[in-house]
Order: structure tokens, then C-alpha cells, then sequence
């Protein structure tokens, strides 16, 4: 659904070819032309769109890969979760990594969305675990 000022116009996510895994999605400025990020910078970007999304399922929030390579623009809660029964505004919580100023339009494609199952476990506590050749290594543990 949109909000009530978003520009319809931008069009909902869409994947860009035949193979994505992702459908990107656009910045919705409302009155504004842009907002600067400076490195190391974070801005809560609009998208103009909330979202239904059926139980068992959630939308996970990417960066899109060519703006990180080429300006360092990541997302700060890569990825970001919309699960099944949020039905506020969609915002995109970009950040600059980059040396350099970074301008993000309106219409801009910022992340990309992908819809995936959602698994959900019970928990319990054990008294004890199992023993496995990786054990308690960690970061790093089974090599570079």
C-alpha cells in the first residue's frame, strides 16, 4: 500500500532481471530533491510503502551491492527484518562508509528485498551438548 504523500509514480520494488533474488526499492523524498550523507553518516530513508506480508514469511532488507563497492553505502541493520505482522511505514536505514559525500535522489534505488520463509524454533535448555570436531572454535577457527 502507499502512503498517502509517496510518489506512485516511482512504481513498487521491482527485480531488475530474470535471475534476481532481490526487488529493489526506491527512495520516496516526499518534497525533497535529496539528503547528503556524510561518511559515517545514517539517515532514515522513506519509501512511501507499507506492506502485508502473509504469516510464515518475512521481507529481509540488502544493500544493494554496487552502491557499497562503488560509495560505501551499506544498510546499518543489514539485513533489516519486516516480519508478517508490521504494518508501518517502510523506511531504509542507510549509512555512509565512504570517504566522500553521498547524495541519494528521489527514486534512487537504496536496497533490495527479499521475500523468505520464516522457521520457528522452540527453545530449551539442555544439560549438555553434543561433542563435534569444530567444538567451541570460532572466528576464525577453521581457517582464513
Amino acid at each position: 500500500m502507499w502512503e498517502d504523500w509517496a510518489d506512485t509514480s516511482l512504481g513498487l520494488p521491482a527485480y531488475e532481471t530474470a535471475g534476481a533474488a532481490g526487488a529493489d526499492i526506491r527512495a520516496n523524498l516526499q518534497d525533497r530533491k535529496a539528503v547528503t550523507l556524510a561518511p559515517m553518516q545514517r539517515a532514515l530513508i522513506p519509501t512511501g510503502l507499507r506492506m502485508a506480508i502473509p504469516a510464515g514469511y518475512e521481507v529481509q532488507i540488502r544493500p544493494r551491492s554496487g552502491l557499497a563497492l562503488k560509495h560505501g553505502i551499506t544498510l546499518a541493520n543489514a539485513p533489516g527484518t519486516i516480519d508478517s505482522d508490521y504494518r508501518g511505514p517502510l523506511g531504509i536505514i542507510v549509512v555512509n562508509l565512504g570517504e566522500d559525500a553521498f547524495e541519494i535522489t528521489h527514486g534512487m534505488r537504496i536496497a533490495q528485498m527479499v521475500v523468505a520463509p520464516v522457521v520457528r524454533a522452540t527453545c530449551h535448555v539442555a544439560a549438555f551438548l553434543d561433542d563435534t570436531p569444530r567444538s567451541a572454535g570460532g572466528f576464525g577457527s577453521t581457517g582464513l
